[in-house]
């Protein structure tokens, strides 16, 4: 593998534990039918890509699961605990270690598809789990979509991160678990890697490209 400057890596699946079936589970509790078509990891209803980009609040989002499930009955508790099922964690203590490790050898940056409700129960987890406030201290810089306007697997997002950071796309690295944010960040100009082993194997990911 060619010799890498910069690597950008998603969230999800990437360093940090989550399980769609989990979530589609959860969803169909509530109410939620045709599941699958609705909410999976390859697609799902464009209600997630307004929140994914901050075009709808907490609340809009949450009253469009109650229409969806056509039950008003449903408490925000109810819904964020649907939703929030698909958080499991990151699964080793290793994985921020290896961060900062790459940090000597890199410029990293995060680029993470992700929402209000999501990010504020993960920035709780890692401040209880593991006494951390944000990821500033693993990246040089983090995105997350919506706080950016934006989502991947569109090209622009990618062209944000690098444009913003000076970065050469022929020494620039991105790392996905879904292959259709790959094909954006191609569009884009930068290599890709589809992570295809659970976050627990991240170290041995990486050490199978020569990347650790």
């Amino acid at each position: 593998m060619k010799k890498f400057k910069n690597i950008i890596f998603d969230y999800g699946n990437v360093i940090f534990a989550i399980d769609f079936n989990r979530t589609q589970e959860a969803l169909t509790q509530i109410g939620i039918q045709h599941v699958n078509e609705f909410f999976a990891h390859k697609g799902h209803h464009q209600l997630f890509n307004d929140f994914e980009t901050g075009s709808i609040s907490s609340n809009q989002f949450r009253e469009e699961i109650r229409k969806i499930a056509q039950n008003s009955a449903l408490t925000d508790t109810q819904i964020d605990a649907a939703w929030n099922s698909l958080l499991i964690g990151v699964p080793t203590t290793a994985n921020h270690e290896i961060l900062l490790n790459l940090k000597n050898n890199y410029r990293t940056f995060l680029l993470s598809n992700n929402n209000e409700i999501h990010y504020n129960w993960i920035l709780d987890y890692i401040q209880k789990e593991f006494d951390i406030k944000s990821y500033d201290d693993f990246f040089e810089k983090a995105y997350f979509s919506h706080l950016m306007g934006m989502r991947k697997p569109n090209a622009e997002i990618f062209e944000r991160v690098i444009a913003e950071n000076n970065l050469n796309v022929d020494e620039t690295l991105f790392i996905d678990d879904s292959p259709q944010h790959l094909a954006g960040a191609q569009k884009a100009g930068l290599n890709t890697l589809l992570m295809d082993v659970h976050p627990k194997d991240l170290s041995t990911f990486l050490k199978h490209y020569s990347l650790l």
